[in-house]
């Protein structure tokens, strides 16, 4: 398995070259930014738009199918997963209350006030009621009036707003809780593919040089802002220096063709630790070769020997990709608010 070549993301594309190629890398690093920027405080319309607008510029680039497929297949199956755990997880804590109003209030406060009948009075012959017999009692009773309750249906609502957009069963999908997965999935996919999209068209030499550009500003407060350049320039030249270390020891372990059940856990132990060690031997040889091969060559510091990795200047493409920057962000401050 070769590393250099099957890592899905992090890598160069050299060829073909594209119009992405030719921006320039602090115009690109600007538009990283706003598309990592702009999510916060958005509402899911803004979210989703800058996956479908990222997705298009990889089309618009005419990006080779094998390199975005195997970097937006697996990122892609990722989101999708969490965007459906996120919309059927219940948005808040389950809790039992007791309602402060009556079930049935609705149909308490529509019922008709009934006033109560004055009741008949005994007769002067006999002021007591002791001749009255029981049956007529009865009766009398009887045909005192109950108030009734009338039926009330489904009241017509005023608009088509539903809280709940789903529930069957034990699953329930909610505004609340899609808005939630949304949000999640689509903060993953933009700030994953944006800065992934950003390293595939941008070699490590031109990013150096336009972060080296941008911190400019920082030498007034007298910050080494060289040898930062330079420190990130070596640490993105010997990132395939450790792939390769690790793949041949990889290798290497495959070859002897090892049994890891008959070892146990201590001789497994025993192994990778000796694999670790020969690791680290052969990266701090390697920084020492760099080291050595920059002093050969009269190296002595960044501020004496400062290497020009190409000519920063701004072209008319990249001219109107900061036109479309400005538009991108007035879209976005109109429109693109969460409510």
């Amino acid at each position: 398995m070769d590393l250099l070549r099957s890592l899905p993301l992090g890598l160069y594309l050299e060829k073909p070259v594209t119009w992405l190629h030719h921006l320039d890398a602090r115009v690109k690093l600007v538009w990283l930014m706003s598309f990592l920027v702009t999510p916060l405080l958005a509402n899911p319309i803004w979210r989703i738009s800058l996956v479908v607008f990222l997705i298009f510029i990889t089309l618009a680039a005419a990006i080779p199918l094998r390199v975005w497929r195997q970097q937006m297949g697996w990122l892609i199956f990722f989101c999708l997963t969490v965007l459906l755990i996120g919309a059927i997880t219940p948005d808040s804590l389950t809790d039992t209350h007791q309602p402060r109003l009556p079930a049935d209030e609705l149909a308490f406060a529509q019922q008709e006030a009934i006033v109560p009948e004055e009741p008949d009075r005994n007769p002067w012959y006999d002021p007591f009621g002791w001749g009255v017999e029981e049956e007529d009692a009865n009766d009398a009773t009887d045909t005192a009036t109950t108030p009734t309750i009338p039926d009330l249906t489904e009241l017509p609502q005023p608009t088509d707003y539903r809280y709940i957009w789903f529930d069957r069963g034990p699953l329930a999908i909610t505004r609340h809780s899609l808005d939630l997965a949304v949000s999640i999935s689509t903060l993953l996919f933009t700030l994953i593919y944006s800065t992934n999209l950003y390293l595939l068209t941008t070699s490590p030499e031109a990013i150096t040089d336009g972060l080296e550009d941008l911190m400019r500003p920082l030498r007034w407060f007298d910050l080494p802002v060289t040898e930062i350049a330079l420190t990130l320039t070596l640490s993105l030249r010997f990132l395939p220096l450790v792939l390769e270390e690790i793949q041949n020891l990889s290798r290497s372990i495959q070859t002897r063709a090892i049994n890891w059940k008959k070892l146990g856990f201590r001789g497994t132990s025993k192994i990778w630790l000796v694999v670790a060690e020969r690791l680290l031997e052969n990266l701090l040889l390697r920084a020492a070769q760099i080291s050595s091969a920059m002093e050969v060559r009269g190296f002595t510091s960044p501020d004496r020997h400062r290497v020009l990795w190409h000519e920063s200047r701004l072209r008319v493409s990249d001219f109107v990709a900061i036109a479309l920057l400005i538009i991108f962000w007035g879209v976005r401050v109109i429109w693109g608010w969460e409510a």
